[in-house]
């Protein structure tokens, strides 16, 4: 079994969640296997302003684990990326991040500012 632990800068409690990678696609948002289809799929809320299609940043997080455990980024991805906030060496678009590895153990940060960036524009 594979597992994320997902730490959100902006204070809301860590999840950590358990899968079995051969069960992918668990959403229709992002790769199939993918971070973000994974948290989608077991109910951890991630920004995705467009639906998971490599065409924002507002899925990015950083893999403070296990980033050798994933896909390799295209080239569209790492373009994206050069726009995100806070960028890192191992910062991801969660919705291109497919998880390779069955065993794998990932430890992602969404930035403080990745979850701002949408959310407060919302309701207004």
């Amino acid at each position: 079994m594979a597992k994320i632990r997902v730490i959100f800068e902006n204070g809301d409690p860590e999840r950590t969640i358990e899968f079995d990678p051969a069960a992918a696609p668990f959403h229709h948002d992002g790769a199939p296997g993918s971070i973000l289809d994974v948290l989608l799929g077991h109910h951890v809320h991630l920004e995705h302003a467009c639906g998971g299609n490599c065409a924002c940043t507002t899925c990015h997080v950083v893999v403070k684990e296990g980033f050798k455990r994933l896909g390799e980024a295209s080239e569209q991805e790492e373009d994206l990326l050069d726009r995100a906030p806070g960028l890192t060496p191992t910062s991801r678009l969660a919705c291109q991040a497919v998880i390779i590895d069955p065993a794998a153990e990932i430890v992602v940060v969404v930035p403080r500012f990745t979850i701002n960036q949408i959310s407060e524009g919302h309701g207004e």
